[in-house]
């Protein structure tokens, strides 16, 4: 074999650190349609189809994605590990505390539509009330997450687009009401798989300062921000 030099072997690159610098959180009912190009041919930011609404400020955790892997391993009586392990389930979730009292954060709190004549009315136009069910409905939403990074040798937006086409609320926090502290509703959110777009998750990165990397000219000497 031939000698190796280990800092071509190990392909160390400073300009592949993300971080969401900005992001944003929309959701939509089933009746929107699902997001299948969110940015065109040469990595432009396209708008939303209509019915996404923004979720608005969260606190500074951000938005956590977690998942839940869980195996079926065979044991045999020669092997001390496992000689077969399958999937059995992988669970996406995201999990997210509004800071806004907008539609979209109090609707996916109170499980309330997003859209139609039981929504919630415009902000200023109308009073908000909304009474809990004795059975409560099963909501799923459409949910779209949209991170923005920079590249750093040319300032062009880089986008990491995260979508579930099929979400169903999982969990919910404490709603506390203090004068230290806002009104505040954490929410997480399920992802299940949608027939027609075929997946629960679909995650683009793309986007100008994207581009540019590929082209080897966001490498020299980079930055991840």
């Amino acid at each position: 074999m031939a000698a190796g030099d280990f800092t071509t072997m190990a392909e160390l690159r400073t300009s592949l650190i993300r971080k969401a610098l900005r992001y944003a959180i929309f959701a939509a009912d089933t009746t929107a349609d699902a997001v299948t190009a969110p940015l065109d041919p040469a990595g432009v930011l396209q708008t939303l189809p209509d019915g996404y609404l923004p979720v608005g400020y969260t606190t500074t955790d951000g938005v956590t994605f977690s998942g839940d892997l869980s195996t079926s391993d065979v044991e045999s009586g020669q092997s001390a590990s496992p000689t077969r392990s399958d999937v059995e389930t992988d669970i996406r979730t995201a999990q997210w505390v509004p800071q806004e009292t907008n539609a979209a954060a109090v609707a996916m709190y109170e499980n309330l539509p997003l859209s139609g004549a039981d929504a919630l009315p415009e902000i200023g136009t109308a009073a908000w009330t909304w009474s809990r069910p004795l059975t409560p409905p099963t909501l799923y939403r459409r949910l779209l997450f949209v991170a923005e990074d920079l590249n750093k040798l040319t300032g062009e937006p880089l986008y990491i687009i995260r979508h579930f086409p099929s979400a169903l609320r999982s969990g919910r926090e404490d709603e506390q009401w203090t004068r230290t502290v806002e009104i505040a509703r954490g929410v997480t959110y399920q992802a299940y798989v949608d027939e027609a777009v075929g997946t629960d998750v679909v995650t683009w990165i793309d986007g100008p300062g994207w581009r540019s990397l590929a082209a080897g000219s966001g490498d020299a000497g980079g930055g991840g921000s």
